[in-house]
């Protein structure tokens, strides 16, 4: 990209406790986010964000106008702008930085509530708030309000790639010159009972909460809540303005399997297009990835579908790249999971080590020669080079979302 933008803070709240650097230290430490909670036949684990106090960052009337999922964005989303160095000011004019925020299913939690009120309590009983509560756009909206950005605000709902496309519309409106900052990312809180009663429904969630993703006995994933938000700037907004870059992103790719409302098209083809494409705007090879974040959910024919992806576009050099999936340690978090694990991949990249695929034992002999493993696996030192002709590690993020949605991000560091 002609352009650079790179990432300049980074805010994750997850079942493994609140804060992006909380997210790696304890994934790499092998610590599980994930709790039994087998009750009616409706799977048997979820990844709640037990360490989240929401008196923390909110207010009591803000926690009341507030799905759980937006106060989780607005955490994140605090987190990354401190770590930007915006808390003394906007860094540029307010009007050119933008805000896209993705999400999978937005508000359930307050429509499931207000729905049961209207049917114990009567209609009269019903929130007000209902409505702007349970919007898909209420995050990004409070972010946006919160730190006064005045440049586009927009929901990105795309499944499960919704929070790594959110992503790419924040890069692109850099690129575009539309603006000189972004704050983007994803955030989710799909663990009520009746959106585990949808998927467990659907054949999706893990029977007994103990699957695991590329492992030969695996048998559907386990829901989680969270979010991850990120803020990126033009390298020259950056470097003006003196600030610390975490990391870059250095391409990005997107293709549609336009085959099946939920499940991959098991050829792979157009998820290893996306990933091409990551890899061409990068200006990168194959043999210069130190790392894969798989989407890797743990079902049978996402598992199989990815790893005949990467092999694929990577060829003979994926025998040789650390790879992993971050849900095995707190879940599917639906909208957020692609901004999270973009999270995940940039802190593996900084600190050299990939955290561990949790719980594996048996890797899939179908899989072929790929290297997941159930421990943390070092990272060689990174050998691509971009503009600033610094050698970096590249780690590759995949994010493949239910209507056939294929996202890869680049990210250097």
């Amino acid at each position: 990209m002609s352009t650079r933008v790179v990432i300049t803070g980074i805010g994750a709240v997850t079942p493994l406790g609140v804060g992006a650097e909380a997210l790696h230290e304890r994934a790499v430490a092998g610590l599980s986010g994930l709790n039994d909670e087998n009750e009616n036949g409706l799977g048997g684990k979820v990844g709640r964000c037990l360490d989240f106090d929401v008196k923390n960052p909110l207010s009591r009337r803000e926690m009341r106008r507030m799905d759980r999922y937006t106060q989780l964005a607005v955490a994140a989303a605090d987190e990354a702008i401190a770590q930007a160095g915006w808390g003394g000011g906007l860094p540029c004019d307010a009007r050119r930085i933008t805000c896209y925020i993705g999400t999978a299913i937005g508000g359930l939690d307050t429509l499931e509530t207000q729905h049961l009120v209207m049917h114990t309590e009567g209609a009269e009983e019903v929130s007000p708030l209902t409505v702007p509560m349970m919007m898909a756009n209420a995050a990004p909206a409070h972010i946006s309000m919160r730190h006064g950005l005045h440049g586009e605000t927009t929901a990105i709902v795309t499944a499960c790639s919704s929070g790594a496309q959110a992503i790419i519309a924040g890069v692109r409106s850099i690129l575009l010159g539309e603006a000189d900052a972004a704050v983007v990312g994803g955030a989710e809180a799909g663990t009520t009972r009746f959106t585990r009663a949808i998927f467990n429904a659907a054949g999706a969630i893990s029977p007994d909460g103990n699957s695991t993703p590329f492992d030969e006995e695996r048998n559907g994933f386990n829901l989680g809540e969270g979010a991850g938000i990120l803020v990126l700037e033009s390298a020259e907004n950056a470097r003006a303005r003196g600030a610390e870059v975490l990391g870059e992103i250095a391409g990005y790719g997107l293709s549609s399997d336009a085959h099946h409302i939920t499940a991959p098209n098991p050829d792979g083809k157009y998820a290893a297009y996306a990933l091409n494409r990551a890899l061409e705007t990068a200006g990168a090879t194959p043999e210069q990835v130190s790392y894969v974040n798989a989407h890797g959910t743990g079902t049978e024919l996402n598992d199989t579908t990815e790893v005949n992806v990467l092999r694929q576009a990577l060829g003979d050099a994926l025998e040789n790249i650390p790879v992993s999936s971050t849900k095995s340690a707190i879940g599917h978090l639906f909208g957020a999971a692609g901004a999270v694990e973009t999270i995940a991949t940039l802190q593996a990249l900084r600190h050299g080590q990939a955290p561990p695929t949790l719980g594996l034992k048996n890797l899939d002999k179908r899989l072929g020669r790929v290297r997941i493993s159930g421990e943390p696996q070092d990272l060689a030192p990174g050998t691509f080079s971009a503009a600033d002709g610094t050698p970096k590690r590249l780690g590759l993020s995949n994010s493949l979302g239910f209507g056939g949605h294929n996202v890869t991000l680049a990210i250097r560091a």
